[in-house]
């Protein structure tokens, strides 16, 4: 069994899952949350690097081929190091050659994000050429989403807007809750103040569609809200379209599993928040 492996720090990244496996649900999943160290989105460039460098050699040790970073932090500040240095030195090196070590033999091993499929997209997405974006406050300062635009669509200009209580609300289980219109207003309009000619934002957190209802009600009609996933399916059935020797080695039994870093109780517990049904996890070490 060769799954796709989609990692995130938290439970965020469930939400990528979901979007994928709705486009392609013939395929393996493999979600491995590290949420006994998340989360991410405060730590150093080097601490989210090497969490995610963990992460990514216990999925490709389990089998997997190709992972999906399904967290913005870990894709802002990890992705490109993984990609440039550690997948070449990998790959050359055999190491997961053998079957026991979770690959075929000669297969090389890729890695991708969410960032650039959603940074791909917004150029058609915007007439004033003016995007707001939605995020924590690592994505945010990482200016991962401003670089990558930027390389696609020089001439837009993009606002950004930390939301730093906006994550925990969801977790908590609030999203539908009353108290949590105060926040998102808050952020929304604070991101219109500082660019009134803003026609599309993207939302920079896998949490963040848990609270699509309430950024629509305080989002003025004429914004469309970018939220990753759709993107992100769009983008891997593209590539593995694309990349025929990495699609022949996915098995295809619409299966998925769920492993944690943290308490599998706990885990099953906040998943149907965001998968809204129940999901059986198993506890991994990193």
């Amino acid at each position: 069994m060769t799954p796709i492996g989609v990692f995130d720090s938290g439970y965020g990244g469930l939400t990528v899952l979901d979007s994928i496996r709705s486009r392609l649900p013939e395929y393996d999943y493999l979600y491995l949350g590290d949420n006994a160290r998340a989360p991410y989105g405060g730590r150093s460039f080097e601490v989210v690097y090497q969490f995610t460098r963990q992460a990514v050699l216990k999925l490709f040790s389990m089998g997997c081929q190709l992972v999906i970073l399904g967290c913005n932090t870990a894709s802002a500040k990890a992705l490109r190091t993984i990609q440039q240095h550690d997948l070449p030195l990998w790959n050359d090196s055999k190491m997961f050659s053998s079957p026991q070590l979770g690959g075929e033999r000669g297969a090389s091993k890729r890695v991708l994000g969410i960032i650039r499929p959603t940074a791909e997209i917004i150029g058609y997405k915007t007439q004033s050429r003016h995007v707001g974006l939605l995020a924590t406050e690592g994505t945010v300062r990482s200016e991962s989403y401003k670089l990558e635009i930027q390389k696609l669509f020089p001439d837009i200009h993009l606002t950004s807007v930390a939301c730093p209580l906006w994550a925990p609300i969801v977790e908590a289980g609030e999203a539908a809750s009353p108290g949590a219109d105060y926040f998102v207003k808050k952020r929304i309009d604070q991101l219109l103040a500082a660019d009134p000619k803003i026609d599309a934002v993207i939302l920079g957190c896998t949490h963040y569609p848990l609270l699509l209802p309430k950024i629509k009600t305080y989002m003025p009609e004429n914004i469309e809200v970018i939220s990753q996933g759709i993107y992100v399916a769009e983008s891997l059935e593209n590539y593995l379209q694309r990349h025929p020797e990495i699609e022949s080695q996915c098995s295809k039994n619409g299966q998925t599993r769920y492993f944690t870093t943290e308490n599998p109780d706990k885990f099953q517990e906040n998943a149907r928040i965001f998968l809204n049904e129940n999901v059986e996890a198993q506890h991994v070490s990193l």
